[in-house]
């Protein structure tokens, strides 16, 4: 997966769909998902490191700490990995208003 900026295909995009703003939906959601689970799953590692009083004196710099917050800052983007899995066929989502209408 890249972490640079690279031209997309917009009507492959939207082909699924048939909608492009659909599709920037879909994504967008799918992309705070998984920013949010990142995001747990960051303050549960860091949270190791937490100190247990609140005494200035005794906070340090912790190189665990520090390698771990690197690894989550060198990692690609939630939106770069949800376009990445949309254009994989791995993401899984339905449209309520449309399966009323086909009822």
């Amino acid at each position: 997966m890249s972490n640079t900026t690279e031209t997309r295909n917009l009507r492959a995009m939207d082909a699924v769909t048939g909608n492009i703003y659909e599709t920037v939906a879909i994504i967008a959601k799918r992309s705070n998902q998984i920013s949010v689970k990142i995001k747990e799953e960051l303050n549960g590692k860091l949270a190791e490191f937490a100190p247990t009083s609140d005494n200035l004196e005794e906070v340090f710099e912790n190189r665990e700490q520090i390698e771990i917050s690197k690894h989550y800052e060198r990692m690609p983007k939630p939106t770069l990995q949800a376009i990445e899995e949309y254009n994989e066929g791995n993401t899984y989502f339905r449209v309520p208003a449309k399966e009323k209408l086909l009822k």
